[in-house]
C-alpha cells in the first residue's frame, strides 16, 4: 500500500508500505541549479557595476576602478573601496561647475530606481525562473 507522494524539483517523499516517510534528493537538482543561479548573480553584479559606471563621482577615475577591484562577480557583493568611498557616497555635495550633473551621492540607489526591474528580468530569465 503507497500512500501520498510529495515531488519537488529538489526530490520527494513518499510513504513506504510500513508507514514510514522516505526523502529521496534529486542528485541533479544542485548542479543544475547551482550553476543557474552563479550565472544571474555574475549578471546582476556586473549590471550594477556598469549601470552604476556612469552615477559614481569622476576625477581620477580611482573611485569608479575602486568598485571593480572590490567586487568579485558573482558573489554578490558589489562595493567601492576607495578610502573615501563612503564620503563619496553619503556625503558628497554637487557643486554648479559639475560638466556632469548625473555623477554624485547615492549612485546605487540611483541606479536601482532605473534598472532594477531589467536586472531582476535578467536574473530570473538566467536562474530559469518565472514570475513569482
Amino acid at each position: 500500500m503507497s500512500g501520498p507522494v510529495i515531488e519537488t524539483p529538489r526530490g520527494r517523499i513518499v510513504i513506504d508500505p510500513s508507514g514510514k516517510a522516505v526523502l529521496t534528493w534529486n542528485t541533479k537538482f544542485r548542479p543544475i541549479w547551482q550553476r543557474r543561479y552563479s550565472a544571474a548573480q555574475k549578471f546582476v553584479d556586473s549590471e550594477v557595476l556598469k549601470d552604476c559606471d556612469k552615477l559614481v563621482p569622476y576625477r581620477t577615475g580611482m573611485l569608479r576602478l575602486s568598485g571593480v577591484l572590490g567586487t568579485v562577480v558573482g558573489s554578490g557583493l558589489v562595493q567601492w573601496i576607495a578610502p573615501y568611498a563612503s564620503y563619496q557616497y553619503y556625503l558628497r555635495r554637487k557643486t554648479q561647475s559639475e560638466t556632469e550633473p548625473q555623477r554624485g551621492s547615492f549612485w546605487f540607489e540611483r541606479a536601482k530606481a532605473v534598472h532594477k526591474q531589467r536586472w531582476i528580468a535578467g536574473a530570473r530569465k538566467l536562474a530559469g525562473g518565472s514570475r513569482l
